[in-house]
This record gives structure tokens, C-alpha cells and sequence, in this order.
């Protein structure tokens, strides 16, 4: 099956450079400036050691870190499509508190049974109640709650809104379709409700250290996903205790496994990270370990572990 990825050819390791201080003096949307690829012996380790793990999981792996310590970026699968599943959530909640006043976080959303769709923990308990868009987005990002999700779509305007939202943020790659739970059917060569493994880090850094929001709005949605109760198994299992991991997790059909995330680490700035991945079988379930062995050969890579 791997051999029609033709992994000798695909896989691909790039370092770029950009200015050391450049996360301190992003717009919305940074892009590393692009370098000549230097081989060595930790490029091709790396390179083979992806290889080796999508032929032990049967899986396709895309991954995008940018080292905003160092400027340096390190792909792999970078620029290909992957459903997004529920990691898009994180960015969600960004364009929320991009869009709405700070005073509407505290404004109550009513909605019916007939609102709730599959995989609802929160909303499921204030049917009839409503919550609040703040906890809407809590909802969301922390327990990856679908109904919740929806709502929130709802509220900016929509799927096509919310992408408009993305255009505006420089990133004119994402492409949002569906609503929950449609959007994570992730069939092979299907565009919809998906992204890049870079594109996706770039909006998280956007949205959490770039100049898109205000620092009270940062300080906002940094809490929302230190509290994010999905990732225990993915990138922060792959990092010491130490180590604070920020990130938004997802999952769906064709064994899609992610998780998007700003991990920050004592006396060093932070590192920016998406880890993609999908198998070929609809059926096929996620493998868990397949995101913290691509996490735990990143933070190798870059000599942190």
C-alpha cells in the first residue's frame, strides 16, 4: 500500500531560516524565509525514521514544526492535504475571540435537543439552558465538543465565513466545508474540510503569538488549551513534565490521528508543531502512538531530549 506513496520521493526534510526575533514582530500569519536544504546525517535519520514509522503504522505523516528559538523549520509532508478533524477547533476558538467583542464571551447561547450532534459532553447537559460563547468555546477546544462547535459556526456566520475569516489571517490553503460530524468522513483525495501540516501550525502561531489578537485575548485561548483534556496520549506524550504542551488534538475515518500544538519549553522560546496523519482503510482505527513517535523523533531532531 506504502508503495504507491512513493516514499523515496515524498519524503522530505527542509530546514529554513528566519529571523531569530521574527515571532516577536509577526503580522497574522509568518512564514519562515525558505533556505537551501543542508544535507546530513541527522536529516537522512530523520527522513528514514518517518519512513519506518508510516511502514509500522500503515499510515500517511505530515509534519511542520517552525523553532521560533532558532528560526528554523523542519517538514516533512508539509505542504500535502489532510483532514483537519477536530484540530481546526483551536483556530476556531481564535477567530472567535478575533471576530466577537470580548463583552459577547460572556453572552448565553440557547439551543435545543435537536441542535446536538454526535460526541457532545458539554452542550448535552445545558439543553434548554444555553451557555455562554466563552463556554462554547471551552466546550470546544478543551473537550472537543461537536455541538458546541457547530454553534459556534453558527455564530460567526457559518463555514464560508469562517473560512473568509482564515483568508483574512493569510492562510489560503484550509478549506472548510462540513460541520461536525461530517467533516472528519476524510476520504482519500477529497479537498474538503482540509489543510497542511504547515498551514495549520501557521495559524496556530497566529493566533497565539503573532499580533492577531490582543494579549487578553491570547491569554484567553492559552488557557483554553492548557486545559485541553484530549492530548494526554499525542505530542505531550512525548515530552517531559517540564515542558508546557498547548494543543488541540483530532480524530476521524481513514485512521485520522493530529494534534496542533505550541509547546514551551523552560529558558528557550517556544516551539510551534502540527503532527498529521491518516491510514487507507475507512475503517481504520487511530493509533495514538503514532503522533508521539513523530513527536518524540522531532524533539530528537532539534536535540531536545
Amino acid at each position: 500500500m506504502l508503495n504507491k506513496l512513493k516514499i523515496g520521493t515524498l519524503l522530505l526534510l527542509t530546514l529554513t531560516a528566519c529571523s531569530p526575533n521574527s515571532v516577536h514582530s509577526v503580522t497574522s500569519n509568518p512564514q519562515p524565509a525558505s533556505a537551501p536544504v543542508q544535507q546530513s546525517a541527522t536529516q537522512a535519520t530523520f527522513q528514514q525514521t518517518l519512513a519506518n514509522l508510516e511502514q509500522q503504522y500503515q499510515a500517511r505523516i505530515g509534519v511542520y514544526v517552525w523553532d521560533t528559538e532558532t528560526g528554523h523549520s523542519l517538514s516533512y509532508r508539509a505542504d500535502e492535504r489532510f483532514a483537519y478533524a477536530s484540530t481546526f477547533k483551536a483556530l476556531l476558538a481564535g477567530a472567535v475571540l478575533q471576530s466577537l467583542p470580548e463583552k459577547d464571551l460572556n453572552r448565553t447561547i440557547s439551543y435545543s435537543q435537536k441542535d446536538l450532534v454526535s460526541y457532545s459532553p458539554e452542550t448535552q447537559k445545558y439543553v434548554g439552558k444555553g451557555m455562554t460563547i466563552a463556554q462554547l468555546c471551552e466546550a470546544a477546544v478543551r473537550f472537543s465538543d461537536n455541538s458546541a462547535t457547530n454553534l459556534l459556526l453558527k455564530e460567526l456566520g457559518g463555514v464560508e465565513q469562517y473560512q473568509r475569516i482564515l483568508r483574512q489571517l493569510g492562510d489560503n490553503v484550509t478549506h472548510t466545508n462540513r460541520l461536525e460530524p461530517d467533516l472528519n468522513q476524510a476520504k482519500p483525495n477529497d479537498i474538503r474540510d482540509t489543510s497542511t501540516p504547515k498551514q495549520m501550525a501557521m495559524n496556530l502561531n497566529a493566533y497565539l503569538l503573532g499580533n492577531t489578537l490582543t494579549e487578553s485575548q491570547k491569554t484567553i485561548l492559552w488557557n483554553w488549551l492548557d486545559n485541553n483534556a484530549t492530548g494526554n496520549p499525542l505530542i505531550r506524550a512525548a515530552t517531559p513534565t517540564s515542558w508546557k504542551v498547548y494543543d488541540k488534538s483530532g480524530a476521524g475515518k481513514y485512521g485520522v490521528r493530529n494534534d496542533i500544538a505550541v509547546v514551551r519549553i523552560p529558558n528557550r522560546k517556544p516551539i510551534v508543531m502540527a503532527i498529521m496523519s491518516t491510514q487507507f482503510t475507512e475503517e481504520a482505527k487511530f493509533n495514538n502512538k503514532l503522533v508521539e513517535d513523530a513527536a518524540k523523533q522531532v524533539f530528537h531532531t532539534l536535540q531536545l531530549n
